[in-house]
């Protein structure tokens, strides 16, 4: 039996929205559920990787092929000649990628930095609320600032996969296949780094800093690196949604879009727990795109409009979510230094040393 071509197309942007907010999630879930910082400004990263990558890549080919038109003013133009030459050389158009990524990283701990040093030390309400007004702030600057992304317009960026087309690949699908690879990559990273000593001292950190403080640890200097690295892996995903999208434009990364639904994802899927924030995730955005791609179906049924409906839906989930598990679906569970078999076996040979 034949698969129907809109069932394929569905089910692959569906995978990679899933891993682009799942990058996002991570993120947050690595700042609020092992650190306790309650980042209400998680766009600020995000847009950030994404400015980067809507600056950078198009202006480094038109200084590399030597395109005398302004980006941003003649940008379809340049863009469109920018890809016929990119299309004619791999090896370049693999450089600007890397370099964007790699760019966009450093932005988002800069940003991290600068969002996080004035109110560092002070208390999860104030915090929040700083951290809050730097996530608007760099939309307004993305939104007025022309010479950034093209302000209003926003502004195209080159295609630097196009050179698949010509071994029969869709340069898209290959962007979609990277997502979906690095996704999996900071999943597995950040399981791994929770396990280790320094996810240990996160947990002790979030569950009270005056007795994290009382071992010697500087718990300002944490949690300003915590923000930092968090901010880095918010930018990747930001710049890798727009090579995906192969166009930014400020009012693309809001709050409700790259702050609320994170958060909700995390909340619901379970704080302190990747497992938990890849479910929280998958539901969300299944959920959503459910909604969508059936709304024209739905709308007959509905006393109100069915673009209303994914925020009803999820609003009620949230709400049920914090009244009989405010947890998480999955909830967090402690992580053992030894291994539970070893543990056994230290117990075992414990006991036999009692009764020698």
């Amino acid at each position: 039996m034949e698969i129907p071509v809109g069932a394929v197309l569905f089910f692959r942007d569906l995978t990679i929205a899933i891993a682009i907010n799942l990058i996002v999630s991570l993120s947050l879930n690595l700042e609020f559920g092992f650190a306790g910082v309650p980042n209400f400004g998680k766009v600020l990263s995000v847009a950030g990787g994404a400015f980067t990558a809507g600056f950078l890549p198009g202006r480094i080919a038109t200084w590399v092929y030597g395109i005398e038109l302004s980006f941003v003013d003649n940008n379809a133009q340049v863009v469109a000649e920018i890809n016929k030459l990119l299309i004619q050389n791999p090896l370049f158009s693999i450089s600007i990628f890397v370099v964007t990524i790699a760019i966009a990283a450093l932005v988002g701990a800069v940003l991290g930095f600068i969002a996080s040093y004035p109110a560092i030390r002070l208390r999860e309400d104030y915090l929040s609320i700083t951290l809050l007004a730097m996530g608007e702030a760099i939309q307004v600057i993305g939104y007025n600032y022309t010479p950034l992304i093209g302000g209003t317009l926003g502004v195209r960026i080159p295609n630097t996969f196009l050179w698949v087309e010509n071994f029969g690949l869709k340069s898209l699908d290959v962007v979609g296949f990277i997502i979906i690879c690095v996704s999996i990559f900071i999943f597995i990273y950040l399981e791994r780094l929770v396990r280790t000593p320094l996810g240990r001292m996160l947990r002790a950190i979030r569950d009270s800093e005056d007795a994290a403080e009382s071992l010697g640890k500087d718990v300002t200097r944490i949690r300003m690196k915590t923000i930092m690295v968090a901010s880095m892996i918010g930018a990747i995903g930001g710049a890798l949604y727009a090579f995906r999208t192969v166009n930014v434009i400020s009012k693309s990364y809001s709050r409700g879009i790259w702050t609320f639904w994170p958060w909700v994802m995390v909340i619901v899927g379970g704080a302190a727990n990747n497992r938990g924030v890849l479910l929280g995730t998958f539901g969300f955005v299944t959920t959503r795109r459910l909604i969508d791609f059936y709304k024209s179906a739905l709308d007959p049924f509905l006393p109100f409009n069915v673009i209303w409906l994914d925020y009803l839906l999820l609003g009620i989930v949230l709400i049920l979510i914090q009244f009989y598990r405010p947890e998480g679906i999955i909830t967090e569970k402690p992580i053992l230094t030894i291994a539970k078999e070893k543990l056994s076996s230290l117990a075992e040979s414990d006991k036999s040393d009692t009764k020698m």
